[in-house]
């Protein structure tokens, strides 16, 4: 199983597009079920003193982390460029996971790194950051991170992707799926 993860509650985001063609690519090729989780599912409740407490978080909180987080080895994140590195709810979102199961949810899984912005990098430098920070927890992040620049380019007004940017995505897919296997 794999888990795909769009990594902002912004709404109306366009790494979605990236993310569920991720979803639906994988869905289609592999012979193995694809799970998807859109941070914009996150709700303001997370964001508290109790998400400090196993106890005191939110259930919605622990529901993802048992049915998502901790059975799921292979995860691809699209993150976004924020302010030069990857969202804050996606930072905040992994704090709060690493409060109860911290080494079922982190430890030994395999992650992809896909990152988007409007500028011309494909926020590779937030792509850094967040492989630093996987890495501590122990998460091992695949060595190819593919950079989506000018993504206001490569989406219809419909958010179809283009012709190019689907071949690069699909590229990067299948060398990720022969890397975790």
């Amino acid at each position: 199983m794999i888990l795909i993860i769009n990594g902002t509650n912004r709404p109306n985001n366009k790494s979605k597009y990236i993310s569920e063609y991720c979803k639906n690519y994988l869905a289609d090729t592999l012979n193995e079920e694809v799970r998807y989780l859109n941070l914009e599912q996150i709700t303001p409740e997370i964001i508290s003193h109790q998400m400090y407490k196993a106890d005191g978080q939110a259930l919605f909180l622990n529901e993802i982390q048992d049915e998502l987080i901790v059975p799921i080895q292979r995860w691809i994140v699209i993150s976004p460029e924020y302010n030069g590195s990857f969202p804050g709810i996606l930072k905040l979102f992994f704090d709060a996971l690493s409060v109860r199961k911290y080494k079922e949810s982190f430890a030994g899984k395999k992650v992809g790194l896909i990152g988007t912005s409007t500028g011309r990098a494909g926020n590779l430098r937030g792509m850094e950051h967040l492989t630093s920070f996987l890495n501590y927890l122990r998460i091992t992040v695949f060595h190819n991170k593919l950079p989506v620049s000018s993504i206001g380019n490569v989406l219809s007004n419909d958010g179809q992707i283009d012709e190019a940017q689907k071949a690069a995505l699909n590229a990067y897919l299948e060398e990720y799926i022969q890397w975790a296997m």
